[in-house]
């Protein structure tokens, strides 16, 4: 039986750990062809490693990526498209916090949660639109937060930075459609997630306090799995979502409806 993203090309950022991998697993477990991009090109060769041991040779690729550089950007395109005979998805995942209130956050920690967190969906998007109009239908799923949707008194960058990512989604998805390509845009809003990303807080707190801290802000009184992502972006890149452009998915157990 054919997998729900069969055919597809899927370019995948922050492809290492986390949401990334979690990510290029389930849609190489669903028929599509994955690269797995990551400025930890040793993490990014293991994950590939593992699906290709999984699902067969030449499923998963892995190259190097600072999702900062235009360059590395072109070069990781080219490569991807090459060894995989196209591009029809593109995941914009990769994404960093840096603590600080708007007084204490520094000005280079600004600019670098802006640079990761949207430069990339800029850039990525750019240039990946030139493969992905050869190979249509496509989608972008860009991997936004429920903090972009609700603001906190002490993360300032990152508040900015994937509110951002959500309303560039927006605008991506309306640029397709006015360019007659059949090529959606949307944005994935997680709450807190089971992935590296809560370690700082997990050293902190112990791991059962950290997560139990977390999940007492959750109406569903957990926190979310990696899983919980990578399927909405497997739904996302898939054809089953062909009417849906320029929305947001929220999976954040209910917190943005208090």
């Amino acid at each position: 039986m054919a997998g729900r993203v069969a055919g597809k090309k899927a370019f995948i950022t922050g492809g290492a750990q986390g949401l990334g991998a979690a990510m290029a697993r389930k849609l190489a477990a669903e028929g599509a062809k994955v690269s797995v991009a990551d400025v930890n090109l040793e993490g990014a060769q293991a994950v590939a490693a593992e699906i290709n041991a999984a699902h067969g040779a030449g499923t998963a690729f892995a190259f190097p990526l600072d999702v900062t550089k235009e360059d590395q950007w072109i070069f990781a395109l080219e490569e991807a498209d090459e060894a995989m005979g196209g591009i029809s998805v593109l995941v914009n995942n990769a994404g960093i916090s840096r603590g600080g209130d708007i007084e204490s956050l520094s000005l280079d920690d600004w600019k670098l949660v802006m640079s990761v967190n949207v430069d990339s969906v800029f850039l990525g998007t750019k240039h990946a639109l030139k493969y992905m109009r050869q190979h249509q239908p496509g989608s972008i799923v860009n991997i936004s937060s429920i903090a972009g949707l609700i603001a906190a008194h002490n993360s300032p960058s990152y508040n900015a930075s994937k509110a951002a990512v959500w309303l560039l989604s927006k605008g991506i998805a309306l640029h397709c459609a006015k360019q007659g390509l059949d090529i959606r845009s949307n944005s994935i809003h997680p709450t807190f997630i089971d992935t590296p990303i809560l370690d700082p807080l997990r050293q902190r707190f112990g791991k059962a306090e950290a997560e139990a801290k977390l999940g007492r802000q959750v109406p569903l009184g957990h926190i979310g799995e990696p899983e919980d992502i990578a399927n909405a972006c497997l739904y996302l890149a898939s054809d089953e979502s062909k009417f849906m452009t320029g929305a947001e998915l929220k999976l954040d157990g209910g917190i943005s409806a208090m």
